[in-house]
């Protein structure tokens, strides 16, 4: 089986599982460098890369900017050169020459060639789950997928028992984006507290300021946890009819997911969620590199360094052993 073959499987695979992943297809190669027009690799949201797009150092930096833009959900061609302008570390992602969708990125380590690789986010739609056969919820329903989500009713099996657990299947909330209870009474405890438990980005519940902070205080979550749901549910934007609570709602799940900080109607600022990954300077080569657990690191003098490659670390700690400065950065 071919590695193309392979890769599309895989493609398919997190797909259906509602995985979001980045494909990385190399579009352009100047020699020398390891990676060819048409090499592609898929990059997973722990920085987990599989295929080629290049050696190490090339990875590296494929691995930062494609977690950057899983976060963003916009695609980029990036060009990895060793001559590129060095860009300070706090640039944005989009921080290009002037072109819109493209990012030169300095890459030192390269061995003189440049290479141009396509980054294509390719996230799953949104999973809503709403709970309630009420206004709001068929409202919910209907707007959310104008925004592209995939909203789903949590149908009810008895009419006067809690909720049963086959009607919200575990692999069905741990795929979830945001759960939305709007049953006005009903149900509402046990989906609350299981979403919360799962860690699901948005949870809310439809209720007054007072019903809402009772309903609250009544769960067997942890302070955190409890923390974590929104109500009264969406932005205080002077909503009063069913179809413009649900805008409101709808709007504080896209700020949510965005990690936009807006203020409610008490002014409190809601929970960011946001995936931008954490980097750093390799201090050898002045690269930027995404910190992760399996990211070459070396604590020297009481201080942590990561690095691009094994190759950066181990020069810097032979350096420093020898009592001399890191290489010159460019």
């Amino acid at each position: 089986m071919s590695t193309d073959t392979v890769l599309e499987q895989r493609m398919a695979e997190l797909t259906d599982r509602q995985v979001p992943f980045v494909k990385a297809t190399v579009v352009r190669a100047l020699h020398p460098t390891s990676a060819h027009p048409g090499d592609i690799a898929l990059v997973l949201e722990d920085g987990r890369i599989e295929g080629f797009v290049g050696g190490v150092c090339a990875e590296a930096t494929v691995r930062l900017q494609a977690l950057r833009l899983l976060s963003s959900g916009e695609s980029l061609l990036l060009r990895i050169s060793p001559d590129a302008p060095a860009q300070p570390e706090a640039a944005p992602p989009d921080d290009t020459e002037g072109t819109e969708g493209t990012l030169l990125v300095a890459n030192p380590c390269l061995s003189g060639g440049e290479l141009e690789i396509f980054l294509e986010p390719l996230r799953p739609s949104p999973v809503v789950l709403v709970l309630g056969d009420t206004p709001i919820g068929r409202s919910l329903l209907a707007l959310g997928v104008g925004l592209g989500y995939d909203v789903r009713a949590l149908a009810r099996e008895l009419p006067d028992e809690d909720l049963p657990d086959e009607a919200l299947p575990d692999e069905e909330l741990g795929t979830a984006a945001a759960v939305v209870v709007a049953s006005h009474g009903r149900d509402e405890e046990g989906v609350l507290t299981r979403a919360a438990r799962a860690a699901v980005p948005y949870v809310a519940l439809v209720a007054s300021r007072r019903r809402g902070a009772a309903v609250l205080a009544g769960l067997d979550l942890t302070a955190e946890q409890r923390a974590r749901v929104h109500t009264p549910a969406g932005l205080w934007i002077g909503a009063r009819t069913p179809g413009e609570i649900a805008v409101s709602i709808l709007a504080e799940l896209v700020a949510s997911r965005h990690a936009v900080l807006v203020h409610s109607e008490d002014g409190a600022p809601p929970h960011s969620g946001s995936t931008e990954p954490r980097s750093a300077v390799d201090p050898e080569c002045g690269m930027t590199v995404a910190v992760l657990p399996d990211t070459p690191f070396s604590d020297v003098r009481g201080h942590r360094h990561w690095f691009c490659s094994t190759g950066c670390r181990d020069r810097f700690e032979a350096r420093t052993a020898e009592g001399s400065q890191p290489a010159e950065q460019p």
